[in-house]
């Protein structure tokens, strides 16, 4: 087991659990930054996710 950790300090139990959640974090933020997807502007993800709700709100009342 690893060693323990303060949670006044740190929200992971042990460095083990610290290094490997950074270890992920790492590696999905290198993954994002060399993705060569087109960025979506947050207005535009927005508009469709309102619209997406309208669109459940609609069927469910109709159901």
């Amino acid at each position: 087991m690893g060693t323990a950790l303060s949670p006044i300090v740190s929200e992971f139990e042990t460095t083990e659990q610290e290094n490997s959640y950074n270890e992920w974090l790492r590696a999905k933020v290198t993954s994002s930054l060399a993705d060569t997807r087109p960025a979506i502007p947050h207005d535009e993800v927005m508009a469709e996710m309102e619209n997406l709700i309208a669109q459940i709100a609609v069927t469910n009342r109709s159901e």
